[in-house]
């Protein structure tokens, strides 16, 4: 039975509707027509990447990949070790930058892509009158540690950088390498809310494609943020079971997420 879609992208005078994709994609090294496929049924906003290319001639695989989902560029790839953002053009990018994290000696080198958007208020969605500045997002996409207590210290690397965004929504979503009831996971979880378990659509798990048993991949929102539905788009029209299987090594997490205009104070 084909999978109900959820609610598309609109900026309203009291909300905006944000669609937003969390996907590993492994280096791109897969089928890149798949992928491409994928992104474009999702009809995302904001793509959080993780393991994008990073290596020779990454900036063009990145082009590439927003190129053929009709997406643009806004941060991360080899300058975040990995993480990566990509936005429609409803998205304003007010700020982006790359973070780069302590290393554990023989581990590998991790970050953060973050971007700082404007959702309703310019000249590409201006959502009526009314609309202000526009309803501003953090978004954090992010790929955590395969050692336990290095991935512990970077849940909370994460919530602390999310904080210092200084914006009234926020979004960290990514590859957490942990599954709910592992102490990364729970940490995040403790601050903000993870999309499934607060409102479950679709499927849940996310690796690996051939046999999804786990877990591992999540999008989470801070307060405020109504979440409308979250989890992997298996079945939903476009998004064919042959292209998750060949994309990469990871399934996608789609959520689609309301956020509410705030008040001029």
């Amino acid at each position: 039975m084909p999978l109900a879609d959820l609610p598309g992208s609109t900026t309203g005078p009291d909300a905006a509707v944000v669609r937003v994709l969390s996907y590993n994609v492994r280096s791109m090294r897969d089928d890149r027509e798949a992928l491409a496929r994928v992104i474009r049924a999702c009809a995302p906003d904001v793509v959080c990447v993780q393991e994008a290319p990073r290596f020779f001639r990454w900036r063009k695989a990145a082009a590439w990949l927003a190129r053929e989902t009709g997406l643009v560029y806004t941060t991360g790839g080899a300058t975040a070790a990995g993480p990566m953002i990509l936005t429609s053009l409803r998205a304003q990018v007010e700020h982006a930058e790359d973070t780069l994290l302590p290393r554990a000696p023989g581990l590998h080198q991790r970050g953060f892509a973050t971007a700082v958007l404007r959702f309703g208020g310019g000249h590409r969605d201006t959502g009526g009158p009314g609309n202000g500045n526009g309803i501003r997002l953090g978004v954090v996409s992010c790929h955590l540690s395969l050692a336990e207590a290095e991935r512990y210290e970077q849940a909370g690397m994460l919530l602390d950088h999310l904080t210092v965004l200084d914006v009234p929504y926020a979004i960290a979503a990514g590859d957490i390498n942990d599954r709910p009831e592992g102490r990364a996971f729970r940490r995040i979880a403790g601050k903000l809310r993870d999309g499934w378990a607060t409102e479950p659509w679709g499927s849940e798990a996310t690796w690996t494609p051939g046999n999804p048993h786990q877990r591992i991949d999540a999008v989470f929102v801070s307060e405020g943020v109504e979440i409308i539905g979250c989890g992997v788009p298996a079945g939903l029209p476009g998004v064919a079971d042959a292209d998750l299987a060949a994309a990469t090594d990871h399934l996608p997490v789609l959520a689609a997420l309301r956020l509410p205009r705030v008040s001029p104070v």
